[in-house]
């Protein structure tokens, strides 16, 4: 049985191959120059930020701004190509607090380089969807056979386009 990760559900938002092979232990993102510039913005934008808000972990999720006495969630991220995936991580955040008995408002989506913040909501439907999700995550994964290569446009800048396209 894998531990799904909110990162696990960003990729089942993104691409099947890409939550198959890092789920199953093959990793990318350590030489990727696009993870380490959105960690990067990520750890200097809102330097105060620890020193305001809770850093949590439980169940496999880490969620690095939390405030607890709002119940708000922070996610930063790099750029929106990918806003569908970041708020399904955002709504996992905020399933996963409620689970384990921790009031929770909302969640705010910032991208620090578009200027813009996004409020995300936990509806009933979510509630109902998100064991779906992990449910079908659970099937991905534990298939012996890695899912195809579907050409996205997101493929080109992604940590795994190498490994994925070798053989072109």
């Amino acid at each position: 049985m894998h531990t799904i990760t909110a990162t696990i559900i960003n990729y089942y938002h993104i691409c099947h191959r890409k939550l198959w092979l890092s789920a199953n232990g093959i990793w990318m993102e350590a030489n990727s120059e696009t993870v380490a510039e959105g960690k990067f913005i990520g750890d200097t934008t809102y330097e105060q930020r620890p020193e305001k808000y809770t850093q949590i972990e439980l169940d496999g999720i880490k969620i690095d701004y939390f405030d607890a006495k709002n119940g708000v969630v922070h996610e930063v991220k790099k750029s929106d190509k990918m806003e569908a995936a970041a708020i399904a991580q955002v709504k996992y955040y905020l399933w996963k607090l409620e689970q384990n008995g921790i009031a929770v408002s909302h969640g705010l989506l910032e991208y620090p380089r578009l200027r813009r913040t996004e409020r995300v909501e936990l509806t009933d439907a979510d509630r109902v969807l998100i064991p779906q999700w992990e449910a079908d995550i659970s099937r991905i994964i534990e298939n012996h056979v890695c899912p195809a290569v579907v050409k996205i446009p997101v493929c080109k800048s992604c940590s795994y386009y190498e490994y994925c396209y070798s053989d072109e």
